[in-house]
Parts: structure tokens; C-alpha cells; sequence
């Protein structure tokens, strides 16, 4: 689940690094770009969320009819969704221009973006085949897929960025288009396995339109929003921090998007910690053994702080060498070791309040969790951040700080909310 999670974020990161080799305004507007997307992203992650919890309650339970109606329900809703949020961000995304951002990266941004909005139709296609199976505790396949689907954006990136095998130079736009197919193959690739895989003939019955049901959808719909608000609260201020910092100039926001690259993605693999927890205690609260609650559930927690410990310090000892991998900016290399090394201390806050929100949502309780991280992020951390890196002078650094103090108190407030329904 860790290398499954850890795929949708290694196309932002493939992305950069390429966008980087072609020069600092192209990685900038992949910087903006990815941070606006963000949004869009998590908000349709955060909707299909909800069929795990359900579906690993229902196997508890040995519920196979709720289980296919959660299959079927799931995946339309998912599809809508994504159809939705295309045409809504679509339309939505001239409005960048007005960010206050350098024209020349907001130039490259906008078709970049554009294309990456019309992903989300075949991901959260994808997501819905995934979140069910992964639901039934069968989590091999959707890492597989995600592996290769990230193989080859690799490789049609190389060939569309630079020009490669007949094909004409499309630079940053080309890795939007490679997104855009690698994702699609990810949906077509998941459906199959589970229309087809003989542990679900069982459930295919129900694949029909009399089985389609508003109420399904919207149980589905009312668990999965508080996910994607808090997800939205938490990723938001994220990209509102690049937003600030890309007042600062170029340079700046390149450096960010370097540092962000980084903390997204062991954040991506502490998230797979999370999903399992969100798995595991949701099946075995369904099946009622809260002892075995108990122990999952701080297991979970205890793992995903020590994960990122030791993510921090690969950070800190390779701060001077990973943005060597992105640009070739001397500028922007210095200025992303110093925010490597805020992203690093932050590392163990980011794990336990990862996890401990996994946790919860296996509890079936979202609505809390996502009110904590609007005041976390949106009433301490952005704040804090833009009075250090305006009014104290400290620039990119000061809003890191600021994202760090966020990031702490969410980890505690979620710890003890945990600890409300599970006691040590």
C-alpha cells in the first residue's frame, strides 16, 4: 500500500525533475500548476476514501451483498465526480492569471494544468477499483499497476518533453499529456482485474442498473466529503504556501517545489501505513473484537513515526544532493537545502497525524478530524507562515515554519482524538 500510495505523487515528482532539466520558469509552472491541481486531487481522493472503510466493515461482518452494491454505487459515483471536477477547474483555470504570479510561468502553467484536470476522470476510476479491492484487504494488485503506470509516464514523459522518437518537443505540456495517458491505463488495468479477478465473480451479479442506488452513493458521499475537506485543508494550505512564495519570485518557488517534492513523497508512503490502518481497524471493528482495535491501531501509529524519523534523516544527510537532481540553478539549489532541512524536522508531526487520520476514518470519524486540520493549517500554519516570511523578513523559509507548527499541532490534537475512542 505504501508503493500504491506513493504512485500518485511520483507524477508530480517525474514531472519536475524533467520540467527542471528544461529550465527554472518550466519547473516554477510545474510547481504552480501541481499546487493548484493538488486541490482538485485530494478532494477526489478524499471521496473514494469512503468505500474502504465500508467495504472492510462489510467483510467483517461477512456482508457479500453490501459489499457488491458498495462496487457498483462506488465506481459511479467516483466517475461522476471525476467528470465534474474537470468541467468545474476547466473553466476555473484563467482565473491562475489573477494569483499574482510571474506571466511568464502562468503562461506555461494553465495548458499544463488544464490537461491534468481532464485526468481525473480515468484516476478516480481508478481509485474506485482500487479503495474496493483494497477494501477486502487485497492491496499487491494496485501496487503493481501503479508501478508501472509510473514506469511508463516516466518513459512517454522523456519521449514527449524532449522530442523523442519522431515526436515533436512539447516540453512541460508533454508531461501533462503523459499523466494524462499513464492514468488512463491505470483504470482500464484496475477495472480489469477486478471485473475479471474469480474472487469477485461473486459480486458481478449486482453490476447492473437496477443495483444503482442514490442512498449508497450518498452515505458514500456524506463519509467521504469531511475526508476530502480535511485532505483539502491539509493539501490547500500547501499550495497556498507556493502561492505565497511564488510572490517572492521564481527562484523561490522552484526551490519550494523542490522541497514539497520531497516531503510529498515520504508523506505519499506514510499515507500507505495509513490506508492499512484504515483497513485493518475498520474490518476489525466491524467484526467487534476492540481489543484487536486497540492493537492496530497504535501499531499504526508507532510505524508511521518511526518511518519518518528515518525518512528525516535521509533528508538531512542528502539535503546538498537531491536539488542537484531537479535544476542546475545555483540559487535555487542553495535556497532548497535550507527548506529540506525544515521539511525533515517536520517529518515525524507529518507521519503521526498521517496515520492517526487513517486510524480515525477506520472508525468511520471524519467529521472531527477535518475540522482539527482547518485550524491547524488554515489558523495557525498559514498565518504564522506569512507574518515570518513577510513581516519578519525570513521569505520561503518563514512559511515553511510556519507549515512545520501546523503540521506539530495537528499530529498532537489527532493523536489524542484517537486516544478518545481507543484509550492507551
Amino acid at each position: 500500500m505504501v508503493l500504491s500510495q506513493l504512485g500518485h505523487i511520483l507524477v508530480s515528482v517525474a514531472d519536475s525533475i524533467m520540467a527542471g532539466r528544461i529550465g527554472t520558469p518550466q519547473l516554477a509552472a510545474a510547481s504552480l500548476g501541481n499546487s493548484i491541481f493538488t486541490i482538485v486531487l485530494v478532494f477526489g481522493l478524499g471521496i473514494s476514501f469512503s468505500i474502504t472503510p465500508m467495504v472492510a466493515r462489510a467483510d467483517g461482518r461477512k456482508n457479500h451483498t453490501r459489499i457488491a452494491l458498495i462496487l457498483l454505487n462506488g465506481v459511479v459515483l467516483n466517475t461522476l465526480i471525476g467528470v465534474l471536477l474537470f468541467l468545474l477547474f476547466y473553466g476555473l483555470s484563467p482565473l491562475i492569471r489573477h494569483l499574482d504570479q510571474p506571466e511568464h510561468v502562468v503562461k506555461l502553467a494553465i495548458p499544463y494544468v488544464n490537461v491534468l484536470f481532464l485526468s481525473m476522470v480515468p484516476l478516480m476510476v481508478f481509485q474506485a477499483f482500487k479503495q474496493f479491492a483494497e477494501g477486502l484487504s487485497l492491496t499487491k494488485e494496485s501496487m503493481y499497476i501503479s508501478i508501472f503506470a509510473n514506469v511508463f509516464n516516466v518513459g512517454l514523459n522523456y519521449v514527449l518533453i524532449f522530442g523523442k522518437l519522431g515526436f515533436p518537443a512539447m516540453g512541460l505540456i508533454g508531461a501533462a499529456w503523459s499523466t494524462l495517458v499513464s492514468r488512463i491505463l491505470m483504470a482500464v488495468l484496475m477495472g480489469g482485474f477486478v471485473i475479471f479477478f474469480p474472487r469477485f465473480k461473486r459480486y458481478r451479479n449486482y453490476l447492473k442498473k437496477q443495483s444503482l442506488s442514490w442512498a449508497h452513493m450518498y452515505r458514500m458521499f456524506k463519509i467521504g466529503m469531511p475526508i476530502s475537506l480535511q485532505m483539502i485543508f491539509e493539501m490547500g494550505a500547501f499550495s497556498f504556501s507556493a502561492i505565497m512564495i511564488g510572490w517572492l519570485g521564481a527562484t523561490d518557488l522552484a526551490a519550494h517545489q523542490i522541497a514539497l517534492n520531497v516531503a510529498s513523497v515520504t508523506y505519499m508512503m506514510a499515507s500507505g501505513i495509513s490506508a492499512a490502518a484504515t483497513i485493518r481497524v475498520g474490518k476489525l471493528r466491524g467484526s467487534g473484537d476492540l481489543v484487536a482495535v486497540h492493537i492496530a491501531g497504535y501499531s499504526s501509529l508507532v510505524m508511521g513515526a518511526l518511518f519518518m524519523a528515518g525518512s528525516a534523516l535521509v533528508i538531512i544527510l542528502a539535503k546538498d544532493l537531491i536539488p542537484l537532481i531537479y535544476v542546475e540553478d545555483p540559487a535555487v539549489q542553495a535556497l532548497a537545502a535550507q527548506l529540506l532541512v525544515i521539511a525533515a524536522i517536520f517529518q515525524l508531526s507529518d507521519g503521526v497525524q498521517v496515520v492517526g487520520l487513517g486510524a480515525l476514518r477506520g472508525l468511520e470519524d471524519v467529521k472531527v478530524p477535518s475540522m482539527i486540520s482547518l485550524f491547524s493549517y488554515w489558523f495557525l500554519a498559514l498565518p504564522i507562515g506569512y507574518t515570518l516570511g513577510f513581516w519578519a523578513g525570513l521569505g520561503a523559509t518563514g512559511v515553511w515554519l510556519g507549515l512545520f507548527t501546523g503540521l506539530t499541532v495537528a499530529a498532537l490534537l489527532l493523536f489524542f482524538r484517537f486516544r478518545k475512542f481507543v484509550p492507551a
